[in-house]
C-alpha cells in the first residue's frame, strides 16, 4: 500500500482493497480477477470502480497494462524494467527479471524502453500431458 500512497487517488475503502490486492501481486491479474476477489469484501463495488482505479494507476505510471493475452488485459504492479514468460496453454504469466541487451539494426529510432515476451509451456501444463 505504501507504493500507492502518493498516487493522489481518493482512497475509498474499495480502492484501498484494490490497492492492497495489487501490492506485491505477481499473478498479473485482469480487472475481472481483481473484481472477483475484492467484491467478496465489498459486494456493492462495481467492475467500473476496478477499471477506473486501474486506469488512474496506469496513467500515473504506477501500474503497467499488459496486452499479452488477447482475450483480456492483465495488470502488472511491478513497474521496474522486466520481461515476461507466458504459458501458451493456461496463460500464466511470470516475470523474468534478467535484462537482455538486444543489438538492433541501424535505425533512426531512439529506443526508450523494451519488453521481451517468451512463450512456452509452464511446468504445470507440461506435467502429465506430454510436451509439445
Amino acid at each position: 500500500m505504501k507504493k500507492y500512497s502518493n498516487s493522489h487517488l481518493r482512497l475509498t475503502p474499495q480502492r484501498i482493497a484494490i490497492l492492497d490486492y495489487l501490492e506485491g501481486n505477481k499473478n498479473h491479474p485482469s480487472a475481472e480477477d481483481i473484481y472477483r476477489v475484492v467484491a467478496k469484501r465489498y459486494p456493492t463495488m462495481s467492475l467500473a470502480t476496478v477499471y477506473n482505479t486501474l486506469f488512474a494507476l496506469e496513467r500515473r505510471g504506477q501500474l503497467v497494462k499488459l496486452t499479452i493475452d488477447q482475450g483480456k488485459a492483465r495488470y502488472d504492479p511491478n513497474i521496474s524494467p522486466h520481461h515476461h514468460l507466458i504459458c501458451t496453454r493456461c496463460k500464466t504469466i511470470e516475470d523474468v527479471d534478467t535484462l537482455y541487451r538486444l543489438v538492433l539494426p541501424d535505425t533512426s529510432f531512439e529506443v526508450t524502453e523494451s519488453h521481451v515476451e517468451f512463450y512456452g509451456i509452464c511446468p504445470k501444463c507440461s506435467k502429465g500431458r506430454g510436451k509439445t
